[in-house]
């Protein structure tokens, strides 16, 4: 088979679509044809070197796929060659084939095509696990989701939605606030010239946000806690604003407020299981139902990933940038 390998860390030049060894599954794992992958800032960060696959995990990128059930494991059941699924994955979405666990699968929703489908495992996993079995985000609440037009960004606004919360969003441009508004957002928040604390403050009659899904790290931190409403609950799941922040804990114990952390990559396999079983169990319905649905921006030639992962790191797409396999 061919996939996307990085013989050295560097920019996108430095994906290499090339012959490989074909993967064979396992005890309790299926192999899986790839129809398509998508593209990641975890991706982008393995690429430069800075965030190995963990142990066990394929060497290539790719957190996510869709495709077509092709051989099964030992112990595997509930699956048949053949089987349309997507899947979360620690690796190897950027290949003709991939190797998942089989608690890691997922069918492909009614009323999503199978290339669309690439898009959903990663950001569907990553919400529902922060935003809902982490944070616990109710009717009537108020989600704040920064980076609204990311492929997370969109997720979280329809599921927010869906189940009865209020939504504000931070984004860069007119445009991708557009696209949150069309998704659901309610409070639009160009980051480059508003303050989201001052924003939120407003728009909740000086109350705050209940629960605040942020990919900035650092850089928001202190914000972030500030945005907070009384019992409110920060949930991290990126560093793209930094690393290292200074948390002021007297404004979190008066707020009685939460700070949590979470990656999904590295987790045990019954981790992953878990979250993935509730995620058919909760947000399946939501998509089969048209309530929620994949947002893609652009497909592209699996082979040509060194230019999905340009447009995703110069943030000039809304949703996802799916890779298509040959």
């Amino acid at each position: 088979m061919h996939a996307i390998t990085i013989p050295e860390p560097g920019g996108p030049e430095a994906l290499v679509w090339t012959e490989v060894p074909d993967p064979q599954p396992g005890e309790g794992e299926v192999l899986v044809e790839v129809a398509a992958s998508a593209v990641n800032r975890a991706d982008i960060m393995q690429r430069q070197g800075f965030y190995d696959p963990p142990p066990g995990a394929s060497p290539y990128p790719g957190l996510e796929c869709s495709g077509r059930v092709a051989a099964l494991g030992s112990g595997v059941s509930g699956w048949a060659v053949g089987d349309e699924v997507c899947a979360l994955l620690a690796g190897g979405g950027y290949a003709e084939k991939v190797v998942v666990p089989a608690g890691q699968l997922l069918p492909v929703p009614q009323g999503v095509d199978l290339t669309s489908a690439a898009a959903l495992p990663e950001v569907v996993c990553t919400v529902w696990s922060n935003v809902f079995m982490v944070a616990h985000l109710r009717p009537g609440e108020t989600l704040l989701v920064h980076g609204g037009s990311s492929g997370i960004g969109t997720m979280a606004i329809q599921l927010a939605k869906a189940v009865g919360a209020k939504v504000a969003v931070t984004a860069g441009s007119k445009e991708k606030l557009e696209r949150c508004a069309e998704l659901g957002a309610d409070v639009l928040i160009n980051y480059r010239e508003q303050d989201f604390v001052a924003e939120v403050k407003e728009a909740t009659g000086g109350a705050g946000a209940d629960v605040i899904l942020d990919n900035m790290g650092a850089k928001y931190l202190d914000r972030n806690v500030q945005a907070l409403a009384v019992n409110g609950r920060l949930a991290i799941i990126g560093m793209q604003g930094g690393r290292k922040g200074e948390l002021n804990i007297g404004t979190l114990l008066a707020k009685r407020a939460a700070v949590s952390a979470t990656s999904l990559r590295a987790r045990p396999l019954e981790e992953k299981a878990a979250i993935v079983a509730a995620v058919r169990e909760h947000v399946w319905p939501l998509i089969t139902g048209g309530h929620v649905r994949p947002v893609v921006d652009r497909e592209m030639p699996m082979s040509e990933a060194a230019e999905g992962h340009r447009v995703v790191e110069e943030s000039g797409h809304i949703g996802k940038v799916l890779l298509v396999a040959p």
